[in-house]
């Protein structure tokens, strides 16, 4: 394996394209009592037109997250259930661009990882277990769409977006999943979990060469397909300024996202990373915004922002509790404006570097986190560890003009969830 060591944070990733076509990463962690596997394969909620082979699919929104809940049925019985036997912690989940089906344990790892292997690379449907599944998919859809705080970000999406796939929730939605059978799981399966797009990161006290060793075993070679996704035309304006709904909430929920051009690659980690310490200097716990607003009790502890990122998406998102939601937006807009004319807080911009740095090397003594983050490294086509590199050479400058690019006023939503 290529071994590459990372001075900043004194460890070593290994790293090597398996012949069948699997790239695999590890991070030998010695001391360390639990270890972490991924087997995460490029795709997602979003991906739901594909071209293969010169042919183009549509299928239905929600197809991607059904087949994650497939994909643990096995002709023995539930691979879950297998793992969990043998003292594994299993899980699985769908985002907008990835599945990733994971486990820890502390013991008993190479086997669980051949179970792991085993069943993500065997597909195993049945019409009457496809069927069964709607149901069960059905209600946890309901039980999600009746939540206020997925209703004010989704509505807040579908006000933002006119066509990218991002409006649409990962799980699809009632109607679209009924139009899910085995043939279309199989037909999607085989297209998107090939080797050539997958890949497996293991952390934690093990050896690189037995992980290589089991992944060369329990997988077949594969050949690497012409396969492309398609997103629509996205216009750079929002749908609409304002949308308001209503629910059983106490105080009025709240979103206020400011659209953005959408980035990809190492472009993507290092606007996400500007545009996070800009946003923390606006609004976080020591900034003047938060602050008056608290104390005007426009807010309460439950604000929060964050910077929603993806292929084709790009998003600066603020969000919470509050009686009044448009004043808030409103106090939002007004303190951008000011920053964009008098700068932002220098030395305020100094402490929230230096806190994202400390956590991002705080993160690296956590054998989930650092598997976490070596995997959507890999998915997003960067180099492992790019991120402590770019914010540690990061500056004033380019962090003001994030804030003076990626906040337009023109290109802002608010979705606001009032009392019934």
């Amino acid at each position: 394996m290529k071994e590459t060591f990372y001075e900043r944070i004194g460890e070593a990733v290994c790293r090597e394209r398996l012949t069948n076509g699997l790239e695999v990463c590890v991070v030998p962690k010695p001391g360390y009592a639990k270890k972490y596997a991924f087997f995460s394969t490029r795709y997602g909620g979003m991906d739901t037109r594909f071209c293969l082979d010169g042919q183009w699919l549509n299928t239905p929104a929600g197809i991607a997250h059904y087949l994650e809940h497939k994909m643990f049925d096995t002709r023995e019985g539930n691979a879950l259930q297998e793992l969990a036997k043998n003292g594994a912690e299993p899980n699985a989940f769908t985002s907008n661009a990835m599945t990733a089906y994971y486990f820890d344990s502390t013991e008993h790892f190479e086997e669980n990882l051949r179970i792991l292997l085993s069943f993500v690379s065997i597909p195993y449907f049945t019409d009457e277990s496809v069927a069964k599944e709607q149901g069960i998919i059905g209600q946890e859809i309901r039980m999600i769409e009746d939540d206020p705080s997925w209703r004010v970000l989704f509505n807040l999406l579908k006000a933002m977006y006119h066509n990218h796939p991002v409006r649409i929730d990962i799980g699809g939605t009632v109607e679209s999943i009924a139009k899910i059978d085995a043939d279309l799981l199989y037909r999607c399966y085989n297209t998107f979990y090939n080797l050539h797009n997958m890949v497996l990161v293991v952390a934690g006290n093990v050896k690189a060469d037995e992980v290589l060793k089991i992944a060369d075993e329990k997988l077949k070679p594969c050949r690497d397909l012409s396969l492309e996704t398609f997103f629509p035309e996205e216009p750079a304006d929002v749908v609409k300024h304002e949308v308001t709904d209503h629910a059983a909430v106490g105080l009025p929920l709240f979103q206020v996202g400011f659209k953005s051009q959408p980035a990809s690659g190492i472009d993507l980690v290092r606007a996400e990373l500007e545009c996070y310490v800009a946003i923390s200097v606006l609004a976080d716990p020591a900034s003047p915004l938060y602050r008056s607003m608290l104390e005007e009790q426009l807010i309460n502890s439950a604000f929060s922002f964050e910077v929603f990122t993806g292929d084709g998406y790009f998003a600066n998102l603020f969000g919470g509790e509050s009686a009044d939601p448009y004043t808030v937006r409103d106090r939002i807009l007004a303190e951008i404006a000011r920053c964009k004319r008098e700068g932002l807080d220098r030395a305020h911009f100094e402490s929230v570097k230096k806190a994202c740095y400390g956590s991002m090397l705080r993160e690296s003594n956590n054998v989930g986190a650092t598997a976490t983050n070596l995997m959507n490294a890999h998915l997003a086509g960067v180099k492992p560890y790019d991120s402590l590199q770019i914010l540690a050479d990061m500056t004033y400058e380019q962090v003001q003009q994030a804030l003076c690019t990626r906040f337009d006023p023109e290109r802002v939503v608010l979705s606001v969830v009032e009392k019934e």
